[in-house]
C-alpha cells in the first residue's frame, strides 16, 4: 500500500488499454447468438477495464487530489481469478450454476473484510495513511499478498486442469479435432499466468503493460473465436441433457459381455455397409445415436472391443479406406490429399497423423513400398 510516486507514467496506454476492454465487453454483449461463456468474458473485460482504471489513478498521482478510492485497487487481483475459471467452465461446457460461481468470490468477500476499518475511513485518513508507508497496515499488507498470489497460481492451474479434461473429451468423442480450437483457452490461461509472475515479483509498470496487452489478444479472440464454440455437442464424455442420477448409472453399469457383442455388431455393421468414417465431422453422439445406444455404453464398447476411443477407431477405419481407394486403377488420376479427403480426413496434418501413427511410415514410404506413383 505504498505511495510508488511515479507520476510520468504514459497514461495514454494504459487508457488505450481501458477502452479496448470496455468497448470488446459492448461488442460481445452485441453478439447476437450470445452463450453464458460470452456474459462472462464481457462482464471480466468491464472489471479489467475498472480495474486499470484504478491503475491509471493511482499511478498517476490523482489519487492525492481525489483520494475516495483508495483501498479499493487491492479487492481487484482476486476477481480475476474466478473469473477466468469461470470463463473456462462455460466455454467447455461444464457452466457452473450461480451458487457454485459465487463461492468462488468467496476470497473476494474476505478481502474487503479485512479491509473494511481502512475502506470505512474517510478518503483523507486513507492518504494519510498512504503517504506514511502504511507501516500500521504491514502484517495486513502481507497476508492479503500472499492470499492474492496463492489465488492467481490456483485459478492458473485449475483452469489449465479443466481444459486439459475438456481436451481428453474432444478426442473420445470427435473422430477430427482440427477445427477445434483449443489454443485460445491456453492462450488466455498463459495470458494471466504472465500477469501473475509480475505480480509475484512486484512490478506494477510491468503487470499493467502485461493487462493492456492481454486486454488486445483476449479481446480478438474472444469475438473472433473460431472453432472453440462451432462443433455442436462438446461435453466431457455424457450428454448434457441427462440428469445426474442417469449419468451415475451410465458411469457404474456395464452393459454386459452379450450387449458389447450385440452393439459393436452393428458398429462394425454401419462402418462397413454405410461407411460412417467418410464423413470427416463423425462424432461419438451421432453415432451412437444412430445405434441407439448411450454414448458413454457405445465408448465402453469401442474400448473393450478395439482397445481404442473414438478418435482413434474411426480414423483406423479412414486409413484402411484409403488404402483401400488408393491401389484401384481408376483413382490414379487423383492425388494423395484428394484421396485422404474422399476416405475421411479433413486436413492433411490430421492424415499424415495418423497415417504414421497406425503404419510406422508417412503416405509416401508406404505408397513406395506398394510401388504406386502418387503426388
Amino acid at each position: 500500500m505504498s505511495d510508488p510516486g511515479l507520476q510520468s507514467l504514459p497514461s495514454i496506454f494504459y487508457l488505450a488499454g481501458v477502452f479496448i476492454a470496455c468497448f470488446s465487453s459492448f461488442l460481445i454483449l452485441g453478439k447476437q447468438k450470445k452463450i453464458t461463456a460470452d456474459y462472462v468474458l464481457a462482464v471480466w473485460f468491464l472489471i479489467i477495464g475498472i480495474h486499470l482504471i484504478l491503475f491509471v489513478y493511482f499511478f498517476s498521482g490523482y489519487y492525492k487530489k481525489f483520494p475516495h478510492f483508495l483501498g479499493y485497487e487491492v479487492i481487484f487481483p482476486f476477481v480475476h481469478g474466478p473469473m477466468l475459471y469461470i470463463y473456462v467452465l462455460c466455454v467447455t461446457g461444464k457452466s457452473p450454476d450461480t451458487k457454485s460461481r459465487l463461492l468462488h468470490f468467496i476470497p473476494v468477500l474476505v478481502a474487503f473484510l479485512i479491509l473494511f476499518r481502512l475502506l470505512m475511513m474517510s478518503p483523507w485518513e486513507r492518504l494519510a495513511i498512504y503517504q506514511r508507508g502504511a507501516n500500521e497496515y504491514k502484517v495486513i499488507s502481507d497476508i492479503l499478498k500472499y492470499m492474492m498470489n496463492l489465488s492467481g497460481i490456483l485459478y492458473v492451474i485449475v483452469s489449465f486442469l479443466a481444459v486439459r479434461k475438456y481436451t481428453k473429451g474432444i478426442v473420445e468423442q470427435y473422430s477430427n479435432t482440427e477445427k477445434i480450437n483449443r489454443n485460445w483457452l491456453y492462450y488466455l490461461i498463459a495470458g494471466l499466468a504472465l500477469i501473475w509472475l509480475a505480480v509475484i515479483i512486484r512490478n506494477d509498470i510491468l503487470i499493467f503493460s502485461i493487462v493492456v496487452i492481454f486486454i488486445v489478444v483476449a479481446a480478438y479472440f474472444g469475438i473472433s473465436r473460431v472453432g472453440i464454440l462451432n462443433m455442436p455437442g462438446i461435453t466431457t464424455g455424457i450428454q448434457e441433457k441427462e440428469t445426474e442420477g442417469e449419468v451415475v448409472k451410465y458411469q457404474k453399469n456395464s452393459p454386459g459381455e452379450t450387449a458389447i457383442l450385440d452393439i459393436y455388431e452393428k458398429l462394425v455393421y454401419k462402418m462397413e455397409k454405410e461407411k460412417l468414417y467418410k464423413d470427416p465431422e463423425l462424432n461419438l453422439n451421432y453415432t451412437a445415436e444412430l445405434l441407439e445406444v448411450h454414448p458413454n455404453i457405445l465408448s465402453q464398447v469401442i474400448n473393450s472391443m478395439e482397445k481404442k476411443n473414438f478418435y482413434d477407431y474411426v480414423n483406423r477405419q479412414r486409413i484402411e479406406e484409403f488404402k483401400r481407394i488408393v491401389i484401384l486403377s481408376e483413382n490414379e488420376k487423383f492425388t494423395i490429399l484428394s484421396l485422404a479427403f474422399e476416405s475421411g480426413f479433413n486436413s492433411k496434418t490430421s492424415f499424415n497423423r495418423n497415417f504414421k501413427k497406425f503404419m510406422n511410415c508417412s503416405p509416401r514410404e508406404f505408397l513406395k513400398s506398394q510401388r504406386i506413383d502418387r503426388e
